[in-house]
């Protein structure tokens, strides 16, 4: 990451204009009254000066006017808090707010005329009676045209267009915050302060900006002021900080953005290009640290293959083998949109690694066969798979996920050890331990047939990588509860105790890297992912964090779907697992299962079930038969 930090842009001074603006914003009631009375009271003088002259317009009056203009400000105020003028937000003036103030203008004018009058106060003069309430009415509405005018101006010179003013409270006053402040001015930005929990940095001033307090002040609506968004600029801090300030930003029921993370910012990216909280962000727990330089050992200057290349956890898997310069990176993929689209990124980020880009489905085992002897891969990552629960329990998909998730590991692993790979890493689920579902079963068989083919081929190593669900990835939560938030709501959550292990795109695919790395043959690597997350904890947090409420956007739970557990389990009772040299990664090696004839044998009668639409049944019996443990939920 460059560590050279550029000088703070200061703020112009149309940026402490509307920064002064703001701080005065939270009192906006009180001082609203006071410039109305102002401006009746030079509303009063004004027309004396009209009615009497410069020579008369002081020394004519009655001795008794003050007491006068202190009850016609008195019942003008009166009005206007009565007609809630004081509520009204002077940038936004406009007809609605004219025609308040007319009626209350004219209505107090009328009653402080009749208390002069019964009063017999008779050296008030009638003509300021009868005009003062005409030039109140100009004053006041005068001054917030005024105001508004001053407004978009300074809108215009910060924004560089009519857009609304952005005003942001920093979490955090360390080295991203000065980086952040170097030119986050220049986009439009006025930031009001800074928060920071270092004891030392409070009270100082970061270019020019103050700290305000440690960041648990963010609660305070006061230190908020006039704040429209929150930005968390804590890249370098832990997870459970982190985690602690989107908490504490979150709560305050204002939009929350964040600076980019560690990783992004030794990636290039600018710490000024705020973005919207990702799943990372919400993960709350430290990434698992893996071994860098035994994964280089296994994929530099080798060919790497890998199956469903396109897919979510397919192109950052990619993009992290990528890192590691293997000498050609073959990109093997169904959806032509999905390759075209890992392989643009790919160019982009690294314009010197050879890709073969290939269409192909691994349930084509001639097409396999044919592809893996041209280019003889000797690290394979098969990441094709249908993962979506629900889409596999419809009556007539349990048949293409038998042969995609089960038939087509069992192509690629063949194939594989045909070409004398040396490793091959599969990529399974949670959802294969006990499971409840045709997705579940099919990758729990899926992992069964590549721990017999393990056995009857030492010359390849094969494994397989088994984690939670994946936050981000395509069918999650995230984008389906992001989606429904744009939308205005309602956000689904099929059960309010449903929970689930989580882990982010890049960790998942981090750890299939490492897999293949430290991984023995007939091995299943598994992930200690730490406490699960409740969804729906995680819907109200994203909620909060979109600037909205639960009244704005509801929960709605609409019932587990079919084959859908309320928890997911990674290890399955008869595993025994051991730790690895990776801390947090542990080992399980799977049950003893029948030989490479029997699943030969196997694969032909569910092949045969799988080819048609209308048999699944008999799919789900031979699930059954090779995943004993496979059982619809109670």
């Amino acid at each position: 990451m460059d560590t050279v930090t550029r000088p703070a842009a200061p703020p112009t001074g149309w940026h402490r204009l509307d920064r002064w603006l703001a701080r005065l914003r939270p009192h906006r009631e009180p001082l609203s009254l006071a410039v109305d009375a102002l401006m009746v009271v030079l509303a009063w003088n004004a027309t004396y000066l009209f009615r009497l002259g410069f020579e008369r317009w002081w020394t004519a009056r009655p001795g008794y006017d003050g007491w006068v203009l202190a009850g016609v400000v008195a019942v003008y105020l009166a009005a206007f808090a009565a007609a809630k003028v004081p509520q009204s937000m002077w940038r936004f003036s406009g007809f609605g707010e004219v025609k308040r103030l007319t009626l209350a203008c004219l209505a107090a004018g009328g009653v402080s005329a009749l208390g002069v009058l019964g009063l017999q106060l008779v050296q008030v003069p009638r003509a300021v009676l009868a005009l003062h309430p005409l030039v109140a009415l100009m004053a006041v509405c005068g001054v917030r045209i005024g105001y508004r005018m001053l407004y978009e101006h300074a809108r215009a010179r910060i924004t560089g267009s009519q857009a609304e003013v952005r005003r942001a409270l920093v979490l955090g006053a360390g080295e991203a915050a000065r980086r952040l402040l170097a030119g986050i001015h220049q986009q439009g930005w006025v930031v009001l302060g800074l928060l920071d929990d270092d004891p030392a940095k409070q009270g100082a001033r970061i270019a020019g900006v103050p700290v305000l307090g440690p960041l648990a002040a963010v609660r305070d609506k006061g230190v908020r002021g006039a704040a429209t968004h929150l930005i968390i600029a804590m890249p370098a801090a832990s997870a459970a900080q982190r985690r602690q300030a989107v908490e504490l930003a979150g709560a305050t029921g204002l939009p929350v953005l964040t600076v980019p993370s560690a990783e992004e910012l030794r990636q290039g990216s600018g710490v000024e290009r705020v973005r919207d909280i990702e799943p990372e962000d919400l993960l709350g727990r430290e990434p698992v640290v893996l071994d860098e330089a035994g994964i280089a050992q296994c994929l530099a200057g080798r060919t790497v293959l890998v199956t469903g290349a396109g897919g979510s956890i397919g192109s950052e898997l990619c993009r992290q083998v990528a890192r590691f310069s293997p000498a050609r990176l073959v990109l093997y993929e169904l959806s032509e949109y999905a390759l075209y689209s890992i392989e643009q990124d790919l160019q982009a980020a690294f314009p010197r690694l050879e890709l073969v880009r290939l269409i192909g489905d691994v349930k084509d085992l001639d097409h396999l066969r044919a592809s893996f002897a041209r280019w003889r891969p000797q690290v394979v990552f098969h990441a094709a798979a249908f993962k979506h629960v629900p889409l596999m329990e419809e009556p007539h998909n349990a048949g293409a996920a038998l042969r995609n998730n089960t038939l087509g590991t069992y192509h690629a692993a063949l194939v594989a050890a045909e070409q004398g790979a040396e490793r091959f890493v599969l990529i399974s689920t949670d959802k294969a331990v006990n499971p409840t579902n045709v997705m579940g079963a099919t990758k729990r068989a899926a992992e069964l047939v590549v721990s017999a083919l393990a056995a009857e081929h030492p010359g390849t190593r094969f494994m397989a990588v088994r984690f939670g669900n994946v936050l981000g990835s395509s069918g999650s939560v995230i984008p389906k509860f992001k989606a429904q938030i744009a939308a205005g709501g309602p956000v689904t959550v099929t059960h309010p105790d449903i929970i689930r292990y989580f882990m982010t795109i890049p960790e998942a695919a981090r750890l299939v890297l490492q897999a293949a790395a430290i991984g023995e043959t007939g091995q299943v690597l598994v992930l200690d992912m730490g406490e699960p997350v409740r969804i729906v904890d995680l819907a109200r947090t994203m909620i909060r964090l979109a600037g909205r409420t639960e009244q704005d956007i509801p929960i709605v739970f609409s019932g587990l779907r079919p084959g859908e557990k309320l928890y997911e389990e990674l290890l399955a009772d008869d595993d025994a697992t051991v730790p690895t040299a990776v801390p947090r990664l542990r080992v399980a090696r799977l049950a003893a299962c029948g030989s490479t004839g029997g699943i030969r044998r196997w694969m032909e009668a569910a092949g045969v079930a799988a080819a048609s639409v209308e048999d699944d049944q008999r799919v789900r019996s031979l699930l059954q038969q090779w995943v004993p443990e496979f059982r619809r939920p109670k």
